[in-house]
């Protein structure tokens, strides 16, 4: 077995271990775990989509008990990279978390090319932007509040490559879907239909059965919109 064969085997265990006991530790709320992660399913096709994109670098807001960045670090180590980088921005998980996904992370010997950003995602984006990072793919997972899911997404445009990939978790919030749908009818952002296929997770918000994730690709040339074209959202 070869040392990255060693490193995706160690990931696979450590998300199992997740899925079936939970986190060594939760906040002092009712099935919080199960309230706030991605399932594990959902988590199996972002991993798979980041896969067959061959991404190397990924930009991820919100880490909380680590599920989804388990399934990108799974990912990237699937993939290999020469110089793989996987972005967490999370300013709750030190005084919210008490590190838990964190540790999750050290355990599963992803903090090599992890960088856990402790700060709101509405500085930290900025600050990578200004450092010229690059992305090829981002998920998102913050706040849910249509303002800060716009800004959010307003800059990962910037940093996610022409081409690259944006995934959001929990698309069924109005406010989350809001904000998606001006960059989907005003910058060429594409749905990928086929990403997570049949993933209605049971009841959404409005009460139904609602899919959770949706994925886009940016357009490849980038460009900027006219303001006389504008399209209502």
């Amino acid at each position: 077995m070869t040392g990255a064969d060693e490193r995706v085997a160690r990931v696979r265990e450590v998300r199992r271990r997740l899925a079936r006991e939970g986190p060594p530790r939760t906040r002092d709320r009712e099935r919080d775990f199960e309230t706030v992660t991605v399932p594990e399913r959902h988590c199996d096709r972002l991993r798979d989509l980041l896969v067959s994109e061959r991404a190397g670098k990924v930009v991820e807001i919100g880490l909380a008990y680590a599920g989804s960045a388990l399934a990108i670090g799974e990912a990237l180590a699937t993939v290999d990279p020469p110089l793989p980088r996987h972005i967490v921005i999370d300013p709750f998980q030190e005084g919210e978390y008490a590190d838990a996904g964190w540790d999750l992370l050290r355990s599963a010997g992803l903090e090599s090319f992890t960088t856990l950003m402790p700060v709101p995602s509405s500085a930290a984006l900025p600050q990578l932007l200004g450092e010229g990072f690059v992305a090829d793919a981002a998920f998102v997972d913050g706040s849910h509040r249509f303002h800060e899911v716009f800004v959010d997404l307003y800059f990962l445009r910037k940093i996610v490559r022409p081409g690259g990939l944006i995934v959001l978790d929990d698309d069924w919030w109005p406010s989350v879907r809001k904000a998606a749908r001006y960059y989907e009818r005003n910058t060429g952002w594409q749905v990928i239909p086929d990403a997570f296929p049949g993933d209605a997770s049971g009841a959404g918000p409005r009460g139904g059965p609602e899919a959770r994730c949706k994925a886009y690709r940016l357009p490849d040339p980038a460009f900027e919109p006219s303001f006389e074209e504008f399209r209502a959202f």
